[in-house]
């Protein structure tokens, strides 16, 4: 029997079963590098998964690197690939140094900041909203210069975490003063840098938001799918809903593919797979919010990918990252119908007691996917200072409307309850 082609996941948290299923049906062995917050346990039960390699990757990057090194002299593997935001660089440099497909490290710093993001989508031409760097919290009047309302947002955050929108010059001293110590206290350099607190603020932009998952390989890129989020009008920006394929018009559609690849070619972004967000301004144009060079959402957009499009996102990145050309590239998938993600909110934050509704769920046959990160006991900390959505319903529908209405449900049926303060 041919053995299985091996690849390094680096900081993929295992409950997420989306990768690890979809090596299992590629036939990829997976040496899981677990994240920090993972347990052996779970990692170890992960589907794949025929070894765990620890590695202080946010503490001791040169020793983590070292250590990968050895392991590679000893057993070579064919592919490396980031499971998190924060492992991006040091995923990049490995590949770098192990002679890997990945991306260049002058690519992995753009897309892991947002400032230089800005500053390459305006030297290529696309567009960008005003926007204003900070360096220091005292320098908020900097920021003055743009219209407001603006939104004050981590250089080097994800999701939602630590994004405030102000309306006024008040709000944004406050604004810039809560992201400055919010970067401060939780996000430090997974590649072993100094922690870099700078922050961004940008004029925001009215319309609703959208993701869009990609492929590229060798420098061409492929949109797999077009997701719709729906109006985020702030404070803090929460997402709960998604739904795919987005129903826009084709000539939408075209704009926001052009959109994405152009921003592709001016972050140097050559191989992998990637979440980029956009706002639609005044529903019709276009504009990059940010892109990540990761399965998106923890790889829940993998499942949104796949039944609106066909393509099995999270196998194709696999493949890409071991060197290969992805399956989509000559053989051209069927979508399998509407696709919904519906992330249960944190609401007021505090000690969980019970996610009520969600044992309903998991019994739905248009459910597909309950993912539980936080039970009983877990502290959830709310927006701006957010510590990760509780749980994940994913599902299927015949149409969009379906979709939509099923969303509505779940709003209305599920809920984080929690623990009374004494």
């Amino acid at each position: 029997m041919p053995q299985h082609p091996k690849l390094v996941l680096v900081g993929q948290l295992s409950v997420f079963p989306w990768a690890f299923e979809a090596a299992e049906r590629a036939g990829i062995d997976l040496i899981l590098v677990p994240r920090g917050d993972d347990t052996a346990e779970s990692a170890g039960r992960a589907k794949a998964v025929v070894e765990l390699l620890p590695l202080d990757i946010d503490g001791d990057p040169d020793g983590a690197l070292s250590a990968l090194a050895d392991r590679y002299r000893q057993e070579p593997f064919d592919g490396i690939m980031s499971g998190n935001e924060r492992v991006i660089p040091f995923v990049a440099r490995a590949a770098r140094e192990l002679g890997l497909t990945g991306l260049t490290e002058e690519a992995a710093a753009v897309v892991r900041d947002k400032r230089s993001m800005r500053q390459r989508l305006l030297a290529a031409g696309l567009g960008v909203p005003g926007f204003v760097v900070v360096n220091d919290p005292d320098r908020w009047t900097d920021a003055l210069t743009l219209r407001f309302p603006v939104v004050v947002k981590p250089a080097n955050g994800h999701s939602s975490f630590a994004v405030i929108r102000a309306d006024d010059g008040e709000g944004l001293e406050q604004a810039v003063a809560r992201t400055w110590k919010l970067v401060e206290t939780h996000l430090g350099a997974a590649d072993g840098s100094e922690s870099d607190a700078g922050v961004l603020v940008e004029e925001y932009l009215d319309g609703p938001e959208i993701s869009a998952e990609s492929l590229v390989h060798h420098g061409q890129v492929r949109v797999c799918a077009v997701s719709w989020k729906g109006e985020l009008t702030g404070p803090y920006f929460e997402e709960s809903t998604l739904r795919a394929p987005a129903q826009l018009p084709a000539e939408i559609l075209a704009a926001i593919e052009a959109e994405v690849i152009g921003a592709h070619h001016a972050f140097g972004v050559t191989e992998g797979t990637t979440h980029t967000e956009l706002r639609l301004v005044g529903g019709v144009r276009p504009v990059l919010l940010e892109m990540t060079a990761r399965l998106g959402g923890g790889g829940n957009m993998h499942h949104l990918v796949h039944v609106s499009s066909g393509i099995d996102l999270a196998a194709e990145a696999l493949r890409i990252h071991l060197g290969r050309e992805p399956l989509c590239w000559r053989e051209e998938p069927a979508p399998a119908g509407h696709a919904a993600a519906y992330l249960v909110p944190i609401g007021s934050g505090g000690r969980v007691k019970q996610i009520r509704g969600l044992d309903a769920v998991r019994n739905d046959p248009q459910v597909d996917y309950v993912v539980q990160t936080a039970g009983p006991g877990a502290v959830l900390r709310p927006y701006p200072d957010w510590s990760g959505n509780p749980a994940v319903v994913l599902s299927h529908h015949e149409s969009d409307a379906e979709a939509a209405a099923y969303l509505d449900h779940l709003a209305r049926t599920l809920h984080v309850e929690y623990e009374e303060q004494e």
